[in-house]
């Protein structure tokens, strides 16, 4: 017989899809949760850093940024910056803001702040925008503050702040500062006053902690990222820092990628998991139309006729809800930024990108393409008598096509998932560690079926049925075992990890951490320091060490400049980098190679490294290391390595030199307190007063920072996480809806010998209990590892859950599971012995 056409076989589809898509919708929900979340997460990364690259003026602050640390560049290197174009210089410091007056009750008289002086050029992209007026170059002795600086010291426009030896008046509040996301992560509000005013304060002493930054504009024409890298050859070795508009803000980009993609990946894992949902709903669907297809091929059709038909169907199901999916992800970013507000570094505008909404086009309908060509195999394949009799003795055929075109389809899948990453090898492992609990599950479900068959039958007929269930011919065990499994696998992933998030600083901050840490503290007043803090409190615990700010130049043989990409890990390379000196081995550091210099040592410089780092880097004792301090490149041969308690909360140097290296070099005192909550505002207060530009800092300011940090961390995880959950569902879902007319058969028979209603749920009720009780122990050890997995691998934090929330989360998601099991079985004992003997 000569086959059906397209069209035909079209007109048929659409007539079939006309009178309901019952068992298809699952299909629908499926794709369109796993595409809509993948094309939100993908537009939204795409948002934010694409405008971070398209405002790379306006957030670096110019074409060029050369940026130094405790120093300013010599007359003759301005000269020659601004020989290539205009120039803008800023310095900035962390320093204590004193209101100076009365105030708002309850405000603190000091608050920790980031200052910055100006030049009059600034800016030189973009606009400084203020609350009441517009910008203009300040006086001396005026300042502009952050908004909240203004609420934390309770002082308004007109009111007096000092810093140092000066004071300011308050000029206005600033509104908008167009280079805030280049300067990176703050410990306090910003406030701005000019370069004169900031030279009045009396903080830029030899060895303050400020850093200094060249902004260059250069002319029309002029390729930046060439010139950027011309400047940085002919400086190689004076330690200057640069960056150019297309990379403005390099950590902020770095953190939102991976970001991105760990979620992009999450959303990808509940797509593949929507899959299984994929396959059930499918398979339902077909079960359903089981009688049209039997007449079908009774009238003459063909194989392929079959396969046309239902694949126009699925596959018109599928394209729209994907394109449903992609209408939702490209329209939820805008709302996204809107409610996030200040979280983002950036508030982009709507925008299409194509690139993400492709790629989560193609992951839905491959993913729908490979769980739906095995069920369409056997619809095309089976014999009219075999379709017929698939409720009592279903046969499970795979043709030689069907399985070369999955293959096809999961190899087009996994090289777009690989192809798109930013790291290729997490992606594949994220994939594998998907495929192997899938796979593991897959086995479980085999595993109880094969031992539900061996049991000895139970005497109790309700638990006799029970068991029966889970081996039967058509039972869906092994698909129950993977919808109830994955479930509840989730469920304790995501409590394992919101309770791990939420314990770091908890549980990481000790009892006897410091309270306050105080900077920039003059090199020769380690003595009166000491004396001033004992007078406050006799109690007090002090650790003082030099602070110096160093930049890694070379490694072995490598010189950082040649690196395309740093090595992974080796964050020491990013930058600059805290630096000290010390004769004895620091507090919080045990050595783990090589040896420590003599007290008296008085040779070569050596170098001791923090061994985590070391490892990155691929260096051990003997290596030679160059950094550059105060735009003086120092070799030396590294000495020891050291593994650094970063739980202490105290001084942790990655890198510490032998003191005879660095001790002439200028540099301040960085000191940690420890004493009773209860005088540290008088500390605080008698350490001002006495070193007026030391900068005090309360640790829990910053444990409030990270913190929030994680805490929106956390909730990104939770929100992509319970798309996986809902996909989870979905699945189990499926699951019953593709055993719903074996069940229905089951039930109309148990009826017809008596049975009732509480004895039909019964039943179901002790195959669905001992299904979750044989996955509860397998749930949560693979929903512990791969929580494990995501605080310590991916996030390098401490594995801390909370146990007690976990095996709780897992008996509420075994609670839930069996209620939507129970709750898809309850429309089964409706059903009319009479009316479902006739249908079969």
């Amino acid at each position: 017989m000569k086959p059906i056409s397209w069209a035909t076989a079209w007109r048929m589809a659409r007539r079939d899809l006309a009178s309901g898509f019952r068992g298809l919708r699952l299909l629908f929900l499926c794709l369109f949760l796993g595409v809509a979340t993948l094309a939100a997460i993908g537009s939204l990364t795409a948002a934010i850093t694409g405008e971070i690259s398209a405002r790379g003026q306006t957030i670096l602050g110019g074409d060029i940024e050369v940026a130094v640390t405790q120093r300013e560049l010599a007359d003759k290197d301005k000269a020659e910056l601004r020989a290539l174009g205009t120039l803008s210089e800023t310095i900035r410091m962390r320093a204590m803001a004193r209101r100076v007056g009365p105030g708002a009750a309850n405000a603190p008289e000091a608050v920790l702040t980031e200052l910055k002086g100006v030049d009059r050029p600034y800016p030189l992209y973009g606009g400084l925008t203020l609350e009441q007026g517009r910008y203009a170059p300040l006086p001396a002795d005026r300042i502009l503050i952050a908004p909240a600086l203004r609420d934390r010291l309770g002082v308004g426009i007109g009111g007096r702040l000092r810093y140092g030896e000066a004071e300011f008046i308050v000029a206005d509040v600033i509104a908008d500062e167009p280079d805030r996301v280049g300067e990176g992560f703050t410990l306090g509000p910003v406030a701005i006053v000019s370069l004169d005013g900031l030279r009045r304060t009396g903080l830029l002493q030899p060895g303050s902690l400020f850093e200094s930054k060249y902004r260059l504009r250069v002319p029309a024409g002029i390729d930046a990222h060439a010139l950027r890298e011309q400047i940085e050859q002919r400086h190689a070795a004076d330690g200057w820092l640069l960056k150019d508009r297309e990379r403005a803000a390099p950590g902020t980009n770095r953190f939102i990628e991976r970001m991105g993609q760990f979620l992009s990946l999450i959303g990808l894992t509940a797509l593949i998991i929507a899959g299984i949902g994929v396959s059930n709903g499918v398979a339902s669907y077909l079960g359903l139309r089981r009688n049209s297809l039997a007449t079908l091929k009774v009238l003459g059709a063909t194989s392929g006729d079959i396969e046309r038909i239902y694949l126009l169907q699925i596959g018109a199901v599928a394209l729209v809800a994907t394109l449903l999916g992609l209408v939702v992800g490209a329209l939820v970013p805008p709302l996204i930024v809107a409610l996030a507000g200040d979280v983002l570094p950036v508030q982009p505008g709507f925008r299409i990108h194509p690139l993400p909404l492709a790629t989560s086009a193609a992951y839905g309908l491959l993913v729908a393409l490979i769980f739906t060509l095995p069920h369409l195999s056997r619809a095309r394949t089976e014999p009219v008598a075999a379709i017929l009799r698939t409720i009592i003795d279903p046969v499970r055929t795979r043709d030689r096509r069907s399985l070369i075109l999955v293959g096809l389809a999961g190899t087009l899948l996994i090289a777009i998932v690989l192809a798109a990453a930013r790291e290729p090898l997490f992606a594949a492992a994220v994939l594998g560690a998907t495929a192997a609990i899938l796979i593991v599950l897959l086995l479980l479900g085999r595993a109880v079926a094969l031992i539900a068959r061996r049991m000895p039958r139970p005497p109790r007929p309700l638990l006799r049925l029970a068991l029966a269930n889970l081996h039967r011919p058509g039972a869906q065990t092994a698909t129950l075992v993977v919808a109830l499994g994955l479930a509840l696998t989730l469920f304790v992933t995501l409590a394992g990890i919101q309770t791990s998030l939420n314990a770091e600083i908890r549980n990481t901050v000790p009892r006897t951490a410091p309270n306050l840490f105080v900077l920039d503290l003059p090199s020769g007043q380690e003595a009166r320091f000491r004396a001033l803090v004992t007078q406050e409190t006799k109690d007090a615990q002090l650790n003082v060490v030099p602070s110096l700010r160093g930049r890694v130049v070379s490694y072995g043989d490598q010189r950082v400049v040649d690196l395309k990409e740093p090595p992974d890990n080796a964050w020491i390379l990013r930058g600059e980098r805290g630096i000290t000196y010390s004769a004895e081995v620091p507090e919080g550091s045990e050595l783990v190679a090589g040896q420590w210099w003599p007290k008296d040592y008085a040779g070569p410089p050596l170098l001791s490294v923090d061994e985590e780092q070391a490892k990155a880097l691929g260096i051990k004792p003997g290596d030679r290391m160059t950094v550059s301090v105060l735009g003086r490149e120092i070799e030396a041969r590294v000495a020891s390595l050291r593994r650094i308690n970063w739980e202490t909360m105290g001084f942790n140097y990655v890198l510490v030199f032998s003191p005879n290296a660095l001790a002439g070099a200028p540099h301040s005192l960085t000191a940690t307190i420890t004493l009773p909550a209860a005088r540290e505002s008088a500390v605080t207060r008698a350490l001002l007063d006495a070193f007026p530009g030391a900068s005090v800092i309360e640790i829990g300011e910053v444990v409030s920072q990270v913190s929030d940090i994680l805490d929106q961390m956390a909730a990104a995880i939770v929100v992509a996480g319970s798309i996986t959950i809902l996909a989870g569902i979905a699945v189990l879902v499926g699951a019953i809806a593709a055993s719903r007319q074996a069940r229905s058969y089951d039930s109309v028979i148990l009826k017809t010998l008596g049975a009732t209603r509480p004895q039909i749920l019964s039943m179901q009720l002790l195959e669905y209990g001992l299904l979750a009780a044989i996955l509860a122990l397998i749930a949560l050890a693979l929903g512990t590892t791969a929580a494990w997995y995501v605080i310590v691998q991916i996030f390098e934090f401490d594995w801390a859950p909370d146990w007690a929330v976990m095996i709780g989360t897992l008996a509420g998601g075994a609670i839930l599971t069996l209620g939507i099991g129970l709750a898809g079985s309850w429309p089964l004992l409706s059903v009319r012995p009479a009316s479902a003997l006739r249908q079969l």
